[in-house]
């Protein structure tokens, strides 16, 4: 069998499996790519990058598809429309693959899969797009819902929604940024560790380090074959997290000796940093719905080595009477829409609705009113999403005021002079990808003033 060709036609599978039984994409690339382990690294990288890439792009593809096709692709049959999608994809995106076997092997996979009498349709329309790619026209730009929604693939609710609240310019901005790659950032561990070593290491092992910005510990890495394979992250000197990630901690502010209840911790950055930011000292207790979380952070910890941090199972919707006013710091980084990360995980574009936001929002107040109660009184609380969605940011920051003992407590001693604005000295910061050097993330302090 043409290895190319099976390829393609896993890369069909996959994308039935993510598009109509509705399997997150990276839950299925995982066990795609743990299925057929045996296929040659060249082979697995293709799938990967033609599956990941047709899912992120699917908007667009879909409206070029529509552009030059009379049967629009709502009205094809789903592996036909999979197969277009995934050769659109390769003709707009991998110039190493030639068009003329693009078309041919898209052709192929449609009679394979009983499709013979369609085989002049596929090959016309893939053809006519390789041929008049150029001369696609998008949406007027005096429509920036329809415009940016077909320019940078994304569905047109969403962008609509984000440029009522930030305008089109920032809207276009996020857009831009999630469908750029993402560098790899590292926070060097600083508890029993020179940061010089730490760097030194990573050079040594032909690791090309920059710095990033906003935090003295964080840089961008790469030039490196697997994580796995570098010294530092295997003595647990270095951890993968982003800036906002990061800002969190910062925010938070721990110090030695406090008690730390990180209430969704999985996989254990935030409390790992919290854990680092005390010294040896104090204790932070990370806690997860699950055992497979739980077992992730203990992963994490154990590479880590950090004395003062314990991983447990407790679900964060069921109250918890003994952590009642026992925390100096509550981290709630609660389950969200998830808008701010699409530019790593691309699928939530889709799957996301209004009706599981709505169900979100009262999870996370849920877990909020119940959170409350575990700070001491002077005690803080960080409450944190990796969305861009106002319903789970600020309005949850305003009705955390509104109904509990708590007050608003500024950023700005926190966060790096760029970062600091209107908002930050009123307790919040909503970092926007393509604004900030970070993924979209949403951060707030409060401090609890009585009993």
């Amino acid at each position: 069998m043409n290895k190319g060709y099976h390829a393609r036609e896993i890369i069909l599978e996959l994308l039935l499996e993510i598009n109509e039984e509705g399997v997150y994409c990276h839950i299925a690339m995982g066990n795609a790519l743990k299925k057929y382990q045996f296929l040659p690294k060249k082979d697995r990288a293709f799938i990967t990058r033609v599956c990941e890439g047709t899912v992120e792009y699917a908007v667009q593809i879909d409206y070029i598809i529509n552009y030059y096709s009379k049967i629009k692709t709502a009205d094809m049959k789903p592996v036909i429309r999979e197969i277009l999608r995934s050769a659109v994809y390769q003709l707009m995106y991998m110039d190493s693959v030639p068009d003329s076997a693009v078309c041919n092997e898209a052709v192929k996979l449609a009679q394979k899969k009983g499709f013979y009498n369609l085989k002049p349709f596929v090959n016309g329309v893939l053809r006519t797009i390789a041929r008049r790619i150029d001369e696609v026209e998008y949406p007027s730009k005096s429509d920036p819902v329809a415009y940016l929604s077909a320019r940078y693939s994304m569905p047109q609710h969403l962008v609509r929604r984000w440029v009522d609240v930030y305008g089109a310019d920032i809207t276009r901005e996020m857009l831009k940024n999630f469908l750029e790659e993402k560098p790899t950032i590292i926070r060097c561990v600083q508890n029993h560790n020179s940061q010089e070593e730490i760097l030194e290491s990573l050079r040594k092992q032909n690791v090309k380090v920059e710095k990033a910005p906003y935090l003295d510990y964080a840089f961008y890495i790469s030039g490196y074959d697997h994580l796995m394979m570098l010294d530092a992250f295997w003595n647990g000197k270095i951890y993968v997290q982003d800036l906002s990630s990061m800002l969190v901690t910062e925010i938070a502010h721990p110090k030695r000796g406090d008690y730390v209840i990180d209430l969704c911790a999985a996989p254990g950055g935030k409390a790992l940093h919290m854990a680092d930011c005390m010294g040896d000292y104090g204790m932070v207790d990370a806690r997860d719905v699950t055992p497979r979380k739980v077992d992730l952070i203990r992963e994490n910890i154990s590479r880590s080595e950090a004395i003062n941090i314990q991983a447990r199972c407790q679900d964060a919707t069921a109250f918890d009477p003994e952590s009642v006013f026992k925390a100096d710091i509550v981290l709630a980084d609660l389950p969200c829409s998830g808008y701010g990360v699409i530019g790593k995980k691309p699928d939530i574009k889709y799957k996301m609705t209004v009706q599981k936001q709505q169900e979100l929002v009262l999870l996370q107040r849920r877990i909020l009113s119940m959170a409350v109660d575990y700070i001491k009184p002077g005690g803080v609380l960080i409450y944190s999403t990796c969305t861009i969605a106002s319903e789970e940011n600020q309005e949850n920051y305003q009705w955390l005021l509104d109904n509990f003992p708590l007050q608003a407590e500024s950023l700005d001693p926190y966060l790096p002079k760029e970062l600091q604005c209107m908002t930050t000295a009123r307790g919040y910061l909503q970092l926007l990808p393509g604004v900030h050097q970070t993924d979209g993330f949403f951060m707030a302090r409060f401090k609890r003033v009585h009993a």
